[in-house]
């Protein structure tokens, strides 16, 4: 059980700077063609029950650029998010199903 806890602890690192120099490149190319920022709040429900997983979860978010957890509200398991174009949930919180295998 730690040896997976562990396993998906660090392919959870790993996607998040995956996806950190991703969103790094999709907010460069967005700030040269600024007709392409449409900012937006979003409410993301999650699957995460536990208020750690939530709140690393939310703190990915942030970390990544182009989004910005404004608000956690653990109770409803709802995640509200800052994001400088409109997305599908799924490519907000990629690393969901990480956190969740690690931690809960």
């Amino acid at each position: 059980m730690f040896l997976k806890r562990v396993y998906y602890g660090i392919i959870y690192f790993l996607d998040l700077l995956y996806e950190i120099v991703k969103a790094t490149y999709d907010v460069s190319v967005r700030t040269v063609h600024k007709d392409m920022i449409e900012p937006v709040v979003v409410d993301i429900h999650t699957d995460l029950e536990r208020t750690v997983s939530q709140t690393i979860l939310a703190n990915s978010i942030t970390l990544t650029p182009g989004t910005l957890t404004v608000d956690l509200i653990p109770e409803d398991q709802i995640i509200k998010v800052a994001i400088i174009a409109p997305r599908d949930t799924e490519d907000i919180i990629p690393f969901e199903k990480y956190i969740k295998k690690m931690l809960e």
